[in-house]
């Protein structure tokens, strides 16, 4: 079935509490948009034309609510100097930090977003997609967060080593990090586009709530505050385990959290829903990738059951960034979902599609 709304206007009505023709609904597809347009993930490196046309293609396809542009989680990184591998048709990986000791901090810098790495090709992509179709959805750049940016500049196990034995250190590393973050964030919302944060090394699967809140926190504040003052939400993803940093996250200014699939929606509407939005989590590797439509199906109308209610909203998303090769029939399977549901959503309606 058709939408009846543009998911500006979706997105729009709702935050005033009007009446919509369906919920929002944001399958997270990230390098999987090369799929849709039949090219290699290692051609988005440098053409940012090209990331624009895979996202717009995919958008165009299945028509969900957010488009993300986002290619992998190392860019701040790679443009500091952290060297990143890109395989012939896979997402990038890291090679080699920044530094090799901490030692060299003092030669680092913050990326330029006009300059350095693939940081251009992306603003290319953002502004591409928001001439294209900015007037209908949402057009979002990913910003990697100061922790996780952190890790790569001095590598994951060293950073988290560091928490205990270099604390200063930590600091100096998230300091650059989140000066990076600023510029590319800043950039995106020049161009009018919205900035959403993704902070996977933040979570508490990796590091303690403590840990938490003295390394990761104070920097996801300043960035988010930044992106409130620019009249901007703040939408945030932490991968894994969350549950007992949820209320720091609302703490930090995030207007919505995206919540990962090991986690309940039902315990997180009853945590923090009065504070924020929350959005998730159909399994992306687990019902999405290796299910079936039906499995998609059943797992999207659960998760509407749970969280449709929550008092600040809720966006219907995978739990995490869809697997590369996730099948569009399964894709297909959650918007349709979604649709089959309508508005108002009521427990007799999912009953009967159940």
């Amino acid at each position: 079935m058709p939408d009846q709304m543009t998911a500006l206007e979706r997105f729009t009505a709702y935050g005033k509490g009007e009446s919509i023709d369906r919920l929002p609904c944001v399958p997270i597809v990230g390098n999987g948009a090369a799929r849709v347009l039949g090219c290699r993930i290692s051609e988005f490196r440098g053409n940012g034309k090209l990331i624009a046309e895979a996202h717009l293609a995919a958008y165009q396809r299945f028509r969900y609510d957010t488009v993300r542009i986002f290619t992998d989680l190392y860019v701040l990184a790679e443009a500091m100097g952290a060297t990143v591998r890109y395989p012939a048709d896979e997402t990038a990986h890291l090679e080699l930090p920044a530094l090799a000791d901490m030692k060299e901090i003092d030669r680092l810098r913050p990326a330029d977003p006009r300059r350095d790495g693939n940081l251009p090709s992306l603003l290319e992509a953002l502004e591409i997609a928001r001439d294209r179709v900015g007037s209908e959805v949402p057009v979002t750049g990913a910003i990697i967060c100061p922790f996780t940016t952190a890790s790569f500049l001095i590598g994951a196990d060293n950073l988290i080593r560091m928490t205990y034995r270099n604390p200063e250190g930590v600091h100096r590393l998230c300091e650059v990090a989140l000066a990076s973050a600023l510029n590319y964030a800043e950039a995106v919302m020049d161009m009018g586009c919205s900035a959403g944060l993704t902070e996977p090394v933040s979570s508490s699967t990796i590091i303690s709530p403590a840990q938490f809140k003295e390394f990761s926190y104070p920097y996801l504040k300043r960035l988010s505050d930044f992106i409130h003052s620019r009249n901007k939400p703040v939408t945030l993803h932490i991968c894994g385990k969350t549950e007992r940093i949820w209320g720091l996250m609302a703490d930090a200014g995030a207007d919505c959290i995206s919540i990962d699939e090991v986690q309940d929606l039902e315990v997180a509407k009853r945590s923090v829903g009065d504070r924020v939005r929350l959005m998730g989590n159909v399994s992306p590797a687990g019902t999405i990738l290796q299910g079936t439509p039906a499995d998609v199906r059943r797992e999207t109308l659960s998760c509407i059951r749970k969280a449709h209610d929550n008092p600040k909203g809720f966006i219907v998303a995978s739990g995490c960034s869809l697997p590369t090769e996730a099948p569009f029939a399964n894709i297909q399977a959650m918007i349709d979902a979604v649709r089959e549901v309508g508005w108002p959503v009521t427990e007799e309606k999912l009953t009967a599609l159940a």
